[in-house]
């Protein structure tokens, strides 16, 4: 079922898929199995930051999610606070980045890493907060990765990634991630929303694990 959502941020029209029910339980089932491993392992990480860098141990930020509704995704913080506060010229980067062909680079941003951040990104370390999210239901374990580009820089066509849920993870993370180009992104997420089922998102997760563990995650 696809549901009509007027967006007051864009003339077009966002169209929402109907969230299954599978799926919801497969994210609070997995969520809730996780979460009590995790949070020592969190405490820790927690500490470290604070222990290395001045300032919040967590970096909020506002993210288009499903039916084009913004939400504030939780991360650990890995950026020195000056950085971390220039979003718009961030964003604006990544726009200049979905209009090209070629891969999507990442800014020059080691510098400003706070000490063993670069380790936590590398790891997704960093993105284990968005439990939370998962929890609150603003974001699924498996689904298109949110961004940081505002619902006016997609055309039409690229709006339908949210149509689902965004997701921690996601078909074009295990598929090449920053190797591939924005259209390329799109594509897959695309793919991901013909095709999602349960077995898809089981295929991702376990394709994930993989893929940290290998190390091929940037």
């Amino acid at each position: 079922m696809i549901i009509k959502n007027p967006i007051s941020e864009s003339s077009a029209m966002v169209m929402t898929r109907h969230h299954p029910a599978w799926k919801r339980g497969l994210d609070l089932l997995l969520t809730c199995l996780l979460l009590p491993v995790l949070v020592p392992f969190l405490g820790l990480i927690a500490i470290y930051i604070r222990c290395v860098s001045k300032g919040p141990v967590f970096f909020v930020q506002s993210r288009v999610g499903y039916g084009g509704e913004i939400f504030s995704i939780y991360k650990f913080r890995t950026m020195r606070v000056s950085w971390e506060s220039r979003d718009e010229m961030h964003r604006r980067y990544v726009a200049q980045q979905a209009v090209t062909d070629g891969p999507i680079s990442k800014p020059a941003y080691r510098s400003d890493l706070i000490p063993g951040g670069h380790l936590l990104r590398k790891l997704s370390l960093d993105e284990l907060p968005q439990l939370f999210n998962v929890l609150k239901g603003n974001m699924s374990l498996v689904g298109p990765r949110p961004d940081l580009l505002q619902l006016s820089d997609y055309t039409l066509l690229q709006t339908r990634r949210f149509e689902v849920m965004p997701g921690m993870t996601g078909l074009w993370q295990v598929s090449g991630k920053n190797r591939l180009s924005f259209d390329q992104m799109i594509d897959l997420d695309l793919q991901y929303i013909a095709q999602c089922s349960l077995r898809t998102d089981l295929m991702i997760l376990l394709k994930t694990v993989i893929v940290l563990i290998n190390q091929h995650n940037e």
